[in-house]
């Protein structure tokens, strides 16, 4: 038979109070259990000492006969000094996903775009103010300068004199 030690849930709706339990298996979680060897009470303060209270060497016993704790469990064993748990490491769960990243990517190459068309827009301004400051004015555009001066309308008259009509 294949033991668990494991939690078993108690308690009403949004107060959970769980039993430390050595169960089969195969039985449900709040079902049928051989042994309660403690309590958590994850409402409590977790400095608490009331909020984990765990019989060591029931516990013990328990895993020289081949119960497997479960996650959470295991961390309370390791906690009393009952069981060494290994450090678990995962480096992949905080990256993005395949669609997240492809997103990423194609927000990064419409900036990286955007930028450099900014940026020879500038180029093309700063070419033209050079080229307009150094290019000198040639007799042609003199010219065409000063017809469109003569062509300025004259000043108005006063606007009291009477119109004809």
């Amino acid at each position: 038979m294949a033991l668990s030690m494991r939690l078993s849930r108690g308690g009403s709706k949004k107060r959970p109070y769980y039993r430390i339990v050595i169960a089969d298996a195969r039985s449900p979680r709040d079902g049928r259990f051989i042994e309660k060897i403690g309590t958590y009470n994850p409402l409590l303060a977790k400095d608490s000492p009331e909020r984990i209270k765990l019989d060591a060497d029931r516990a013990k016993h328990w895993l020289s006969v081949g119960a497997q704790p479960t996650d959470r469990v295991a961390r309370f064993l390791d906690v009393a000094g009952v069981k060494e748990r290994a450090a678990r490491n995962n480096p992949n769960k905080g990256k993005p996903g395949e669609k997240a990243t492809e997103r990423a990517e194609e927000r990064a190459e419409k900036l990286k775009a955007a930028e450099e068309a900014k940026a020879a827009e500038a180029e093309a301004v700063i070419a033209a103010e050079v080229e307009a400051a150094t290019e000198e004015p040639t007799p042609e555009a003199e010219a065409v300068a000063e017809a469109t001066a003569e062509e300025a309308p004259a000043p108005q008259a006063d606007a009291e004199t009477p119109a004809e009509g």
